[in-house]
């Protein structure tokens, strides 16, 4: 395996720092880009904006990026130190510019370190987009990447990054009290920047420093890493609480009693504010989802559209059905008013609006959408995951309601039988995922007994 096909994933380039992502594979991932962009765009050279997260390395990674972009003859503009959304609302703004590139690994350990890069419009490059074409032609440079040629300015773009944001933000009408915690990432900077001085938001403030040595890894899909949100909210009888991962992108939230809000209920949750915008638009969410969800879409007159797992699918779909919104289990949301991107500030912003017209709490809001009892997603190894996906359709598919082959395949007898199910393999490991959701509790016990022999062995923790 060469190095370039260890850091080059299906959406990203990420590794472990220096080894073996570093500064001269930096640079030629920088110059891979800026050739893939030059390609697109006739042959020419243009504008790119960069930015870079909190981490220790991605300084040095992202002058990295900006080296390598600015051989091909690009002008860089660099937007600093910011969180991801804020490069999806920046590529957009800035007349001109080509795409973008955010220096970051997310919520991976502080030992990694990555780049995500977007072309116009924020459109996500991942493998079958682009990220294929970079990686073969940072392959095929021989030696160090040439000297920069293209210009280098910086920009603050804060300012307007913050009125975008409110622009979902619907004034609350009581005061709110928010438990937030930035997880030491980039929710240090957006939280006071864009949430601050706004009438009757009081925001509390937890892991609020740029550090080396982090509170907890910024990963709110981690249970764990939810704690101090959890107890934040109820020792200062908050009425929200919030939890961003590393690079800001998205949050986890949690309600006033302390309990952890599931993704798909968010969703379902926001789609009536949502399609008061857009009557009748479509509303994306993905294959794991609760049932609730299309059926609350479709009560509150949207059209329930469902996608493939991970973010480049989800873009995708909101943009082919000119969906107004888009909910993912993993914690990102996207808008249509966000170049169909995802947006950790927005999300918060548009839960404060619906809980600031309402005298209702966020845990009132959502117990009625906790209808349907819930697997979660349970992981198996397992060698031929192929086969098994296949021996899954055939032993339930027969009288199956639907089958959908999406992503892996998903068994829907809820009609017939009280329960549906999905499994699907890993991209990056050999495992499959299984998912499953049921009327009542004692039917999801029986279907889950019944599958999880057939599936391999199961991952320790389920």
């Amino acid at each position: 395996m060469t190095v370039m096909s260890k850091v080059f994933k299906a959406y990203d380039v990420r590794a472990t720092y220096p080894d073996p992502l570093n500064e001269q594979i930096g640079q030629k991932v920088g110059y891979g880009t800026g050739q893939w962009l030059k390609q697109r765009h006739g042959g020419q050279v243009g504008l790119v904006l960069t930015s870079r997260d909190h981490r220790p390395a991605a300084e040095s990674m992202h002058d990295a990026i900006n080296w390598g972009l600015r051989a091909v003859g690009h002008r860089v503009i660099d937007l600093g130190r910011c969180d991801t959304s804020f490069m999806y609302f920046a590529i957009p703004f800035v007349k001109g510019a080509l795409g973008g590139v955010q220096t970051t690994a997310s919520h991976n350990p502080i030992e990694y370190i990555g780049y995500k890069i977007s072309s116009t419009e924020a459109r996500p490059v991942g493998a079958d987009t682009g990220l294929k074409q970079i990686q073969t032609i940072a392959e095929q440079l021989e030696g160090n990447c040439p000297e920069p040629t293209g210009g280098y300015e910086q920009q603050d773009l804060w300012a307007d990054y913050r009125e975008h944001v409110l622009s979902f933000l619907a004034p609350p009408k009581r005061p709110l009290r928010v438990f937030v915690d930035a997880c030491n990432g980039m929710a240090t900077k957006l939280v006071p920047t864009v949430f601050g001085g706004i009438e009757n938001i009081e925001i509390i403030e937890e892991n609020f420093l740029f550090t080396d040595c982090w509170a907890h890894e910024p990963n709110p899909l981690v249970a764990e890493n939810m704690a101090p949100t959890r107890e934040g909210v109820v020792r200062h009888g908050a009425d929200l609480g919030a939890c961003f991962d590393g690079d800001a992108d998205r949050c986890m939230l949690v309600d006033d009693m302390g309990g952890i809000i599931g993704c798909d209920h968010l969703t379902a949750l926001l789609c009536e504010s949502m399609l008061e915008k857009q009557p009748g638009s479509a509303i994306v969410y993905d294959l794991r989802s609760s049932k609730v969800v299309p059926e609350i879409i479709a009560a509150r007159g949207g059209r329930p559209e469902v996608s493939k797992v991970g973010h480049v699918n989800m873009k995708e779909r909101l943009r082919e059905t000119d969906g107004i919104f888009g909910g993912e289990l993993s914690g990102h949301f996207y808008f249509k008013h966000n170049c169909f991107a995802d947006s950790g500030a927005i999300t918060l912003a548009a839960v404060l609006s619906v809980l600031g017209r309402t005298d209702r709490s966020i845990s009132e809001a959502i117990l009625p959408l906790r209808r349907y009892p819930q697997s979660g997603e349970i992981n198996f190894i397992n060698d031929d995951s192929k086969a098994t996906i296949q021996a899954m359709k055939d032993h339930y598919g027969s009288c199956a309601d639907s089958v959908l082959e999406l992503d892996g395949v998903t068994i829907d007898r809820f009609n017939r039988d009280g329960w549906w199910f999905n499994v699907r393999a890993s991209n990056t490991e050999p495992l499959l995922r299984l998912n499953a959701e049921a009327r009542e509790s004692e039917i999801l016990k029986a279907i889950l007994a019944d599958l999880t022999p057939q599936l391999g062995q199961l991952v320790e923790g389920h």
